[in-house]
């Protein structure tokens, strides 16, 4: 790990734990928490409570230590606990088998602009969140993500980047390049400025993100076909084939990048005038879907039932998971929001087996601790209630204190 202070026989080493885990989260002013320590002795944890206790805030502060906005995609004024100091912070133990590191994210008001979100690794000022994909990796499943496979392509498209993020950390920057050049593009033609040789550097820039992009996706879409394909027949979520549009419509993406790049760059420029009416750039990155089929029933997933779609969901983070734990060092952590409820028993137990096949840290909500009944001492299970949270009577874990909200 990156950044990280060689301890010897670290806590990793523990018999059974994850080999990349979180040992210690700290809130301040984090959506209902005012402040909020937690420390993690399983490799399952499980948030139990009431709906609107605080339990999805939990798994949402652990998916800010990775960049980008988290798994609810919130404003930082939105993250920000109402009646606090504007801003909030997030401070992480993160321990892998020989070393550990301490990670802090902030966020303070900026009365001079909006506000922005600083890292620092070990007492290190990182000099982007990017630098966090040194450390860890992180995949969430949440309700929100239910309808991925029928709502807009957008969704999907997200959906595709974070998992090649997951494996690439280089991507999300590529991504960020290409939007902000493509406004610049769109912005030009909308004002009707045909600057040859302004919009000529433009989209050269953007064929050579767009078909890095490209290939990064068709590269792990792939190796997460591979990997479904090596998954048992026995696997009890179904397997899911896959199929790429890569927005650059019949191009061939096994001929040479620099190839790939020269098309691009003659289509931007000859659709100058049709994207101009438009008022959008009709070719590219940004156009790029994921289809998903049940390969069992040969049946696109948008037309399976939500059960269907649901395991199929599932069956695909697993999938990736054990594809990121293959091809990096870092074994990724899980976040699981509120996806006990749907799965009856047996796929229930079958789905606590495989994380723990995979050697990562889960963690995992639910209104009913019963539904996780299957973990049995594997889990630490933890109540949340009114900006507290405590360790759940049944389990007798002792590993989680909480400073309730003043």
């Amino acid at each position: 790990m990156t950044g990280e202070r060689q301890t010897g026989d670290a806590a990793g080493t523990q018999s059974g734990l994850p080999v990349v885990r979180l040992s210690e989260l700290r809130l301040a002013d984090f959506r209902n928490y005012e402040t909020l320590r937690l420390t993690f002795d399983r490799g399952f944890v499980a948030f139990v409570g009431d709906n609107g206790a605080g339990k999805t805030n939990l798994i949402e502060a652990v998916s800010l230590l990775t960049p980008g906005r988290g798994l609810r995609r919130a404003t930082y004024q939105d993250i920000a606990r109402k009646d606090g100091s504007g801003g909030f912070s997030i401070r992480a133990g993160l321990v892998s088998l020989q070393s550990e590191a301490n990670v802090v994210t902030k966020v303070q008001p900026d009365p001079a602009g909006p506000a922005t979100r600083t890292v620092r690794i070990d007492e290190t000022a990182a000099k982007s969140a990017d630098e966090l994909l040194d450390l860890l990796r992180i995949l969430w499943l949440t309700p929100a993500m239910d309808g991925l496979f029928t709502g807009p392509k957008g969704d999907r498209r997200r959906f595709l980047d974070r998992m090649v993020l997951a494996v690439d950390p280089t991507h999300g920057r590529r991504a960020v390049d290409y939007e902000r050049a493509m406004r610049s593009r769109n912005r030009l033609l909308s004002d009707n400025r045909m600057d040859d040789s302004w919009l000529s550097g433009i989209e050269a820039q953007m064929a050579e993100l767009g078909v890095a992009m490209a290939l990064a996706r068709a590269e792990l879409v792939g190796m997460l076909a591979g990997m479904i394909d090596r998954s048992g027949a026995d696997n009890p979520f179904p397997r899911a084939g896959l199929d790429l549009a890569s927005g650059y419509g019949d191009t061939d993406l096994s001929r040479p990048s620099a190839d790939i790049e020269d098309e691009a760059r003659t289509r931007l420029r000859a659709g100058r005038h049709t994207d101009r009416t438009a008022g959008r750039t009709l070719l590219g990155a940004h156009r790029a879907d994921l289809s998903v089929v049940h390969l069992a029933k040969a049946m696109p997933a948008a037309q399976s039932s939500t059960g269907e779609q649901k395991a199929l969901l599932i069956g695909l983070v697993l999938a990736h998971a054990r594809l990121v734990a293959a091809v990096s060092s870092l074994p990724p952590i899980l976040l699981l929001d509120e996806i006990a409820a749907h799965l009856d028993p047996g796929r229930r137990a079958a789905l606590f087996d495989l994380i723990a096949e995979l050697g990562v840290q889960a963690f995992m909500t639910g209104t009913d601790a019963s539904l996780f009944d299957a973990l049995g001492d594997r889990a630490q299970m933890l109540e949340v209630a009114a900006g507290a949270v405590r360790p759940a009577a049944a389990t007798g874990a002792t590993s989680a204190e909480s400073e309730q909200g003043r």
